[in-house]
């Protein structure tokens, strides 16, 4: 009789427990999903007009999307959500060539990246000048920043 009263609580408080929420103070992991090729302002800034389709994809990776309809036109996404804030993260870049399958033009929404500073990607789709992005120009080499020992052991004198 006792053994059939304990089952019969237990029973009940499981039954109730399976009917709650979790509570909010509870987080559970949820992970970063990511799709497409990564684009970065140093891929972008590497494009010149006249490359052939195999070094902008060698450059840029396997386009997500070549339309048999447009076959000079190549289209690469990016996407991230991340998994605790929900935020997403979208870039669109668009590659296109001429017949004889020679880079001529790109637009998107991943500028070059410019000498000593990045640019933070917009929402807005822009096309780019290839012709505008130098070639020689090389970023000035950036000074090793030291650490916290280091910066302490410089005061002393070494």
């Amino acid at each position: 009789m006792n053994f059939l009263r304990l089952a019969t609580t237990a029973l009940l408080f499981s039954a109730i427990a399976a009917c709650s929420s979790v509570p909010r103070f509870v987080n559970e992991y949820k992970i970063d999903i990511q799709q497409g090729n990564v684009l970065s302002q140093d891929m972008v800034s590497q494009l010149r007009p006249g490359l052939t389709k195999d070094q902008v994809r060698y450059i840029l990776g396997t386009p997500v999307l070549t339309d048999m309809f447009h076959a000079s036109r190549w289209e690469y996404f990016y996407s991230l959500r991340k998994g605790n804030s929900g935020d997403t993260e979208r870039r669109k870049f668009t590659v296109f060539f001429d017949a004889d399958g020679k880079l001529i033009r790109v637009a998107g929404d991943v500028a070059a990246a410019s000498t000593g500073e990045a640019v933070r990607a917009g929402n807005a789709m822009q096309e780019l000048d290839l012709g505008s992005v130098g070639a020689d120009v090389k970023a000035p080499p950036q000074q090793e920043e030291r650490g916290f020992f280091g910066r302490i052991l410089e005061k002393v004198g070494f």
